[in-house]
């Protein structure tokens, strides 16, 4: 497959490239910054795009792929809206190039608290999270809710609190709701489950809970 990655060079997006082209894949990989994305293999193709509200520069970087998977977000607290602005600027591009398979990061305290989760999860953890990271969640939400009306084919990935931990490719997913007692995953794992999904029918239109 072709792949377009936006937010090549983050600490997700970094591991999707990677496993992309371990898979086999070709894959465009968008950054803003070139200097943060200092891999150089066959089948990878570096993207300049200043920035993604410039839709005909994200339409190019889409052109010719089969899907796009996003790890964009913001690095600090103070980033402001980051996810659903790019995001927004992503969709328009899609709308452009006629690409229709997209998958997202978001964040697990966007969805619900599911069933069987423990006290501690549902009456401490995650309304504390929610609390200390209000606005950080608010825009994962407006950006899910962009996607939900997008006419891309979307998924949208929710991790708990993400990790620097080795690849395992053991974990738990659960399409539709948040993973019960799921603590934490690594961002080599949510890479994964990002380009698992772009073969599963099932996440298309679905949010995809995973944890360890």
């Amino acid at each position: 497959m072709k792949l377009t990655v936006f937010g090549a060079s983050g600490g997700i997006g970094g591991h999707v490239v990677h496993q992309a082209l371990d898979a086999g894949h070709q894959v465009s990989a968008v950054v803003r910054d070139p200097a943060r994305l200092t891999l150089r293999r066959p089948g990878l193709e570096l993207v300049t795009v200043r920035g993604l509200d410039d839709v005909r520069a994200v339409a190019a970087a889409l052109a010719g792929s089969d899907a796009a998977l996003s790890a964009v977000g913001p690095r600090k607290r103070k980033d402001g809206p980051v996810a659903s602005s790019a995001t927004r600027g992503i969709l328009q591009g899609f709308a452009v190039s006629g690409a229709r398979r997209f998958v997202a990061v978001s964040a697990a305290p966007v969805g619900a608290v599911p069933d069987g989760d423990s006290f501690l999860n549902r009456r401490i953890l995650m309304p504390f999270i929610g609390l200390l990271l209000h606005d950080v969640y608010a825009d994962l939400s407006l950006m899910e809710e962009e996607i939900r009306q997008s006419s891309t084919d979307w998924t949208v990935l929710r991790p708990p609190k993400l990790v620097n931990r080795p690849l395992t490719g053991r974990y738990r997913t659960a399409v539709g709701s948040n993973v019960p007692r799921g603590l934490f995953i690594s961002r080599a794992d949510a890479a994964h489950a990002m380009l698992a999904a772009l073969a599963n029918a099932a996440t298309v239109g679905e949010p995809l809970g995973i944890a360890y």
